[in-house]
């Protein structure tokens, strides 16, 4: 389920990651990681604060880049940046906001449909949550009262 998230993020990385000069070669593939773990932070935080509702809510309507939830992506990404690759801050921001967005896109239409089924919102909702329930009841009641 993550590695399909990671590829993703690899997918998408492009211009902000592995042609920018600013990311070391030896850097690219932990920066596509952390990139991957923070969208995971972000949603599993969400999951955890019980914000499911707008979670759900987010895969359904999604507007990207007005989204907190997107803002909050970007900007944990960027900081990691800074702080684990010494990217200065307005570097990191820029290729964050680069990144993260089509990411995040991607990764919505790849849990709609029946093209995925086993990358659904559900399936990958529960994964975030350790498997500890399976969401996938609730998370299609969520997605029918919308």
């Amino acid at each position: 389920m993550f590695e399909k998230l990671f590829l993703i993020v690899k997918n998408n990385a492009g211009t902000a990651v592995i042609e920018n000069p600013e990311i070391l070669e030896k850097d690219r593939e932990a920066v596509i990681n952390d990139a991957s773990s923070s969208i995971i932070e972000v949603f599993k935080g969400q999951m955890e604060s019980g914000k499911l509702k707008d979670l759900v809510k987010y895969f359904q309507y999604p507007e990207i880049y007005k989204s907190p939830l997107t803002t909050s992506v970007i900007n944990k990404f960027a900081n990691k940046l800074n702080r684990y690759y010494n990217i200065n801050p307005t570097s990191a921001i820029k290729i964050s906001k680069s990144l993260i967005p089509p990411v995040m896109i991607e990764l919505i239409e790849q849990t709609k449909g029946d093209k995925n089924k086993e990358f659904t919102l559900s399936s990958f909702l529960s994964k975030i949550n350790g498997n500890r329930a399976d969401l996938s009841t609730i998370v299609n009641r969520l997605m029918l009262v919308g």
